[in-house]
């Protein structure tokens, strides 16, 4: 939430795991807009599955971008597979997706950026930032809230 809340955001509580499927849903649902699904190392890991699913799938306007700290900041900052060494892009890669990165630097989101406006196949950047605590800034819980804002931002009228 560090960007802010969006009336286009759609956040997922009690749903470790399911983010980069959630993602794969929208980006099938909606073709001709562009998906970036943002997620945590963590969160990643507990569907981790999903990424070969999302290779196979090859949606080109879908991108993953992981931010990767390498801990579990959600239950106390554990130390993560990723600080252990897992490297989400070259498992992305290995999978099938069409542009991996880690990206370390404002270059890197910049030509993140650029990637997002390409529709070439399914991308991943891996984001390395710092292990920190970070203040809590917790989106909407009202699921059928988030749903139907969600669902207006995309011109669509509420369930």
């Amino acid at each position: 939430m560090a960007a802010g809340d969006h009336d286009n955001n759609y956040s997922l509580w009690a749903a470790m795991g399911s983010a980069v499927m959630t993602g794969l849903g929208l980006a099938r649902a909606q073709p001709d807009r562009s998906v970036l699904v943002v997620t945590g190392d963590g969160e990643a890991l507990m569907g981790f599955g999903a990424l070969a699913t999302v290779a196979v799938q090859n949606l080109p306007n879908l991108t993953v971008a992981i931010l990767d700290n390498g801990h579990f900041g959600e239950t106390g900052m554990q130390v993560s597979h990723a600080g252990r060494g897992l490297e989400f892009d070259r498992v992305a890669a290995a999978c099938g997706f069409s542009w991996t990165a880690r990206i370390t630097d404002l270059d890197g989101v910049t030509d993140l950026q650029r990637q997002l406006a390409t529709r070439d196949g399914v991308k991943l950047a891996v984001i390395k930032i710092a292990a920190a605590e970070a203040p809590r800034v917790l989106p909407p819980r009202d699921g059928s809230y988030v749903k139907n804002r969600v669902r207006a931002a995309l011109g669509f009228q509420p369930i």
